[in-house]
């Protein structure tokens, strides 16, 4: 069984989205995983080693990843570590990879419209392991309750009240 990684990530590119000889789209993801740390001697934050690796996603993902993802975009990534190899002008390489199961932006940092893909409504929307996705999508409220302890004051942009 190959480890799996999930974590953070940034694309260092765009995605770049190719169909095999059978018609069965793929998609490269570079993607880059930082971490960053807080030097207490000057209170700034410092990069610290990065870990560059290929993502590999396929079929209906690998269409949905180049429709919507574009360089810069941080990720939450899930998939199953791989090893690379190929023979170029006699001399054998390796890299590690990443076979994706899972990606999307992350929403500390980005605003996101989840809508249905094409395959998706030519199909009805039947997915008998998720049945949730034929029911009606609930709208967010545009404000709080009056009585939320939480909400904000929106004059002002915060409360200076505790909610207790």
């Amino acid at each position: 069984m190959l480890p799996t990684l999930t974590g953070v990530g940034r694309l260092t590119a765009d995605p770049e989205l190719r169909f095999t000889q059978s018609q069965k789209a793929v998609a490269s993801v570079p993607l880059a995983f930082n971490s960053r740390r807080l030097n207490k001697q000057t209170n700034q934050w410092e990069d610290g080693d990065v870990f560059y690796i290929r993502g590999t996603a396929w079929e209906r993902l690998a269409e949905n990843v180049a429709e919507t993802l574009a360089k810069g975009m941080e990720v939450l990534v899930s998939g199953e570590l791989r090893t690379e190899s190929w023979e170029k002008d006699g001399v054998k390489h390796e890299r590690p990879a990443l076979l994706i199961r899972s990606i999307a932006p992350n929403l500390a940092y980005a605003i996101a419209q989840v809508s249905k893909d094409a395959a998706s409504q030519q199909n009805g929307g039947q997915h008998t392991a998720r049945p949730q996705q034929n029911q009606p999508q609930r709208s967010r409220p545009t404000s709080p309750p009056q009585d939320d302890p939480w909400a904000v004051d929106q004059a002002n942009g915060y409360s200076n009240e505790p909610p207790f």
